[in-house]
């Protein structure tokens, strides 16, 4: 088999939620360059419109959608532009998230629902506005979550994270079983710690370097390292994987025992 008729996303329609930067602007950029349409979801317009240039420059097609992902009748409209413009979306993207640092017993409920908010009930809901419009167009499809090393570990302060994207890593497992009748697949990517332009400061401080020590292949992931997984996840390539969640870390997990 032809490695490039294996991951090829030509005809594909794929909505990338968190596409202005970080993660999911890479997710965005790897769909496009594969051959898919993409539709570029995130709050910040002018960020997308970049990344929409970039994309069209490259030789990609691209459409922007401005949304908050916790906005579900926004998320609707979102979904509704990219039918209009390329069709039922056929692979989707939950990548939006959010941190907040708290300890515990300084966590508030409003931090807590932010946190909660984001990075798993509005993965929930519009991974299954996704699937609702594929099953209404007869179309299969693939969904992608954004999961992480958090979801198995715990980490002083980062308690709401923690249990934000456990949940995420079972809502993965409970829409694939749901959903695999239907021919529609659902798996999750959980990273360990990826350089980006919201942490890249951190990464480079005395604690980030101590951070780096505890992690096997004694570096710090890049947005890139993810590409290879993603391409499976979302392609032919992983036909037959469903409910899986697939760890991307450099080794960080062996060491947390």
């Amino acid at each position: 088999m032809d490695a490039s008729k294996l991951f090829d996303l030509k005809g594909r329609v794929a909505l990338v939620t968190g596409a202005s930067s970080g993660l999911g602007e890479r997710f965005a950029e790897v769909a496009a360059a594969n051959g898919a349409a993409v539709v570029l979801v995130a709050r910040r317009k002018e960020r997308l419109e970049a990344l929409k240039t970039k994309i069209e420059k490259a030789g990609g097609r691209a459409v922007t959608a401005q949304a908050d992902v916790t906005d579900q009748t926004a998320m609707k409209r979102a979904f509704g532009a990219a039918e209009k413009a390329f069709g039922t979306v056929d692979l989707f993207v939950a990548n939006a998230g959010v941190v907040e640092v708290a300890k515990a017993v300084d966590m508030t409920p409003e931090t807590w629902r932010k946190v909660m908010g984001t990075d798993l009930d509005a993965v929930f809901f519009t991974a299954t506005e996704a699937a609702r419009r594929m099953i209404a167009a007869g179309k299969p499809g693939s969904i992608v979550t954004i999961a992480s090393i958090a979801g198995y570990m715990v980490e002083r302060g980062l308690s709401a994270y923690a249990v934000a994207k456990a949940g995420v890593i079972q809502a993965t497992r409970a829409l694939a079983l749901e959903f695999a009748r239907r021919n529609i697949r659902v798996n999750a990517i959980a990273p360990g710690f990826i350089s980006t332009e919201i942490n890249s400061d951190f990464l480079a401080s005395e604690d980030g370097e101590q951070l780096k020590a505890k992690i096997p292949l004694a570096r710090f992931g890049t947005p890139g390292d993810l590409d290879g997984t993603f391409l499976l996840l979302a392609s032919g390539a992983g036909a037959w994987m469903t409910g899986s969640t697939v760890v991307v870390d450099g080794g960080e997990l062996l060491m947390a025992g």
